[in-house]
């Protein structure tokens, strides 16, 4: 799973906004997918907001189930689409897991009151993008999409403010899974 640089020219630029341009990197299998979370859960850090944004069938829960792995949470980590969030402890980070699939405004959000755990977790939030961005000052969106045949995945890491773009940059994102 070598990441593939989306600059042509190969490098990553940050915007006047603080909007770095993602790394893309092909995810063949969901064996794949779920260590590009278990990579992303190595650099993750308390109050860290995570947003998953792509189709159905993108593998947004199954990333979220890598990150789960690599914080070490216990229990199992399943789209909480009518819960709308879930809390697992247990690991070297607690991993608030939201499927806001449901959710049709930022006040829905605000009633959710996510930022009462945001500064001691990582809150990774399925179907966000638009949503749940002002919940933290920087945010990580993982950008997943997929062929029409639903064989080829791709993920696209786009850090907006704080460090996220050393951070992506930092991964070792590898064919191991």
């Amino acid at each position: 799973m070598a990441p593939t640089p989306s600059p042509a020219d190969g490098s990553r630029h940050s915007r006047p906004d603080g909007v770095t341009r993602g790394e893309s990197v092909g995810l063949p299998t969901v064996e794949h997918t779920r260590a590009l979370g278990r990579a992303l859960a190595r650099v993750l850090r308390a109050g860290d907001l995570v947003v998953l944004a792509g189709p159905l069938g993108a593998g947004k829960t199954v990333l979220a189930q890598g990150i789960g792995l690599g914080l070490g949470v216990s229990g199992a980590v399943t789209s909480p689409t009518f819960l709308l969030a879930r809390v697992h402890r247990g690991g070297r980070l607690p991993l608030v897991h939201v499927d806001a699939y449901r959710l049709g405004s930022v006040e829905e959000v605000d009633d959710l009151d996510l930022d009462a755990d945001l500064p001691d977790s990582v809150t990774v939030v399925e179907w966000g993008h638009g949503l749940v961005e002002q919940l933290a000052d920087a945010h990580l969106l993982v950008r997943l999409s997929r062929d029409e045949a639903g064989e080829q995945r791709t993920a696209e890491l786009v850090g907006s403010g704080g460090d996220w773009a050393q951070r992506v940059a930092g991964l070792a994102l590898t064919s191991r899974s």
